[in-house]
């Protein structure tokens, strides 16, 4: 079956074509678009090993997903021949509240529940609503399935989830703790047991998707028990721009004195923070990396701060799991910044976590990196969201 799998952002559409067959993929094209609504919007994309670009007007995700279809079926770029040859859709949606608990074939009753999610991702599920309507414009024949960042947290037990607000705030709001990054967490989650051997329903795992985003997941049974981030992306880890956890004084404190606005505060937290508001060198952990090695003395605590709350997470996922039998590390810095996992590594000793230096060298690769004496498994697995959503929405579809 041939799925394009679409990924849309505020400004961005991420895609992938993927042929899967039994649990097997091959890729065909892959790319995605930059700047939407802009005037120097892009497409960019690899063709035969060379990367192309091809600037266009893309005042919209319409337009944008039309030019990315008008690609695939192209006579100089395309692998297919035509729209025909996409049997299905596969769309990454980022909130589905209490809604969703597991992706769902797309309807109109789907799209209004996505809707009714707005206040809860006000920059996300509008983009992706945007992505689903336009591919009911171009392929209105084609089904599409909604995959749910939140959905594989639903699993979490209310004491994990609620916050300490009054009750009222979750009755009447949903203020509560969703989580996201949940379909990388599944899928490197069951990938890793796979990898070792394991059964993935009797595991107590904790993943650790670490990079400009990032969150830790604890995962008992093959079910999602707790996650670091909450309500929105913010919550948990120190990230690239987002301050993770931080007291809520405090930012009260900074609104008042700094005399800033909803919108003002909501730049602080999330674009004005983390790494780069720590540094004021950049977002980008390789550019963090760079200044410690200089020497720069902000650059050290920020990567110091950085990688004590990831070790915090585990060490509190651990207990609250009962004790640990695989670590995963994956995203951006999980999968590449070799000296960050050795750090942690080191930290984790007292857990009985044993590792090679050696086999931790590797980048971006699938890699048991503790030794055999080990406690714990600690493994590398990069992730692979759209080959997830693609088989959620194989499964879906021939189910119809």
């Amino acid at each position: 079956m041939k799925i394009l799998v679409l990924n849309c952002g505020s400004s961005s559409v991420k895609y992938k074509l993927i042929e899967l067959a039994d649990n097997s993929q091959n890729i065909l094209a892959e790319g995605g678009v930059e700047k939407i609504g802009l005037p120097d919007s892009f497409l960019k994309f690899k063709y035969n090993g060379e990367k192309v670009t091809i600037e266009a007007s893309m005042p919209d995700h319409n337009v944008a997903i039309r030019i990315i279809l008008d690609t695939l079926t192209s006579e100089k770029y395309g692998c297919i021949k035509d729209y025909n040859e996409i049997e299905a859709v596969g769309h990454r949606v980022v909130h589905g509240g209490e809604k969703f608990n597991s992706s769902v074939l797309i309807t109109d009753e789907v799209i209004a529940k996505v809707k009714e999610c707005y206040d809860l991702a006000p920059l996300h599920n509008p983009v992706n609503i945007a992505g689903i309507e336009a591919i009911s414009e171009i392929l209105p024949e084609v089904p599409q399935v909604g995959v749910f960042d939140t959905a594989f947290h639903q699993t979490m037990p209310a004491y994990a989830y609620m916050y300490g607000l009054p009750y009222s705030a979750y009755e009447k709001y949903g203020i509560r703790r969703y989580g996201f990054h949940g379909t990388s967490h599944r899928y490197v989650s069951r990938r890793a047991c796979e990898f070792l051997g394991l059964d993935y329903e009797k595991q107590r795992i904790i993943t650790c998707h670490i990079g400009n985003g990032g969150s830790i997941t604890a995962i008992k049974d093959g079910k999602s028990v707790d996650t670091s981030m909450g309500l929105t992306p913010v919550e948990g880890l120190i990230m690239g721009t987002r301050c993770g956890d931080v007291d809520p004084g405090a930012l009260l404190y900074i609104q008042q004195k700094e005399n800033l606005d909803n919108a003002g505060m909501q730049a602080l937290i999330n674009k004005k923070s983390g790494v780069a508001g720590l540094t004021e060198i950049s977002s980008d952990m390789r550019d963090i990396e760079n200044a410690v090695a200089a020497g720069n003395e902000r650059a050290i605590l920020a990567l110091q701060m950085y990688e004590y709350r990831i070790i915090k997470y585990i060490g509190a996922y651990t207990a609250a799991l009962g004790g640990a039998d695989v670590i995963v590390f994956t995203g951006g810095v999980g999968e590449n910044q070799t000296q960050t996992r050795e750090r942690i590594c080191e930290q984790l000793a007292y857990l009985g976590v044993t590792y090679d230096k050696e086999r931790n060298k590797t980048r971006g690769t699938e890699i048991e990196i503790s030794n055999p004496d080990s406690k714990i498994h600690v493994v590398v697995i990069p992730t692979d969201e759209e080959y997830m959503i693609a088989c959620d929405t194989k499964a879906i579809v021939e189910a119809l």
